[in-house]
């Protein structure tokens, strides 16, 4: 069946522009830090530190918030598919 016809019949489409969202925010870190031709050099240094390793270290820190923000948005979708408010 199509996502018009789910609607239709009072079903939620599965995929949604927030899903993607949350999607994005999952697959980001694991774009970065694969794709390693990218970040394979040692300049520019930050406070000594090669570019290799505290580009790796940084998306650590990237990588925490878009966890948070995929988690938090997915409680909304959450709610907001149960007919709750989306706080």
């Amino acid at each position: 069946m199509s996502d018009a016809a789910d609607t239709a019949q009072g079903k939620q489409p599965t995929i949604t522009p927030m899903r993607v969202v949350i999607g994005l925010c999952l697959f980001a870190p694991f774009v970065a830090m694969l794709w390693v031709s990218s970040y394979a050099r040692t300049e520019p240094l930050f406070a000594g530190i090669p570019f290799f390793y505290w580009y790796q270290m940084l998306w650590v820190l990237i990588s925490t918030v878009l966890t948070m923000v995929a988690y938090k948005l997915w409680q909304i979708d959450q709610r907001a598919r149960k007919g709750g408010d989306a706080r």
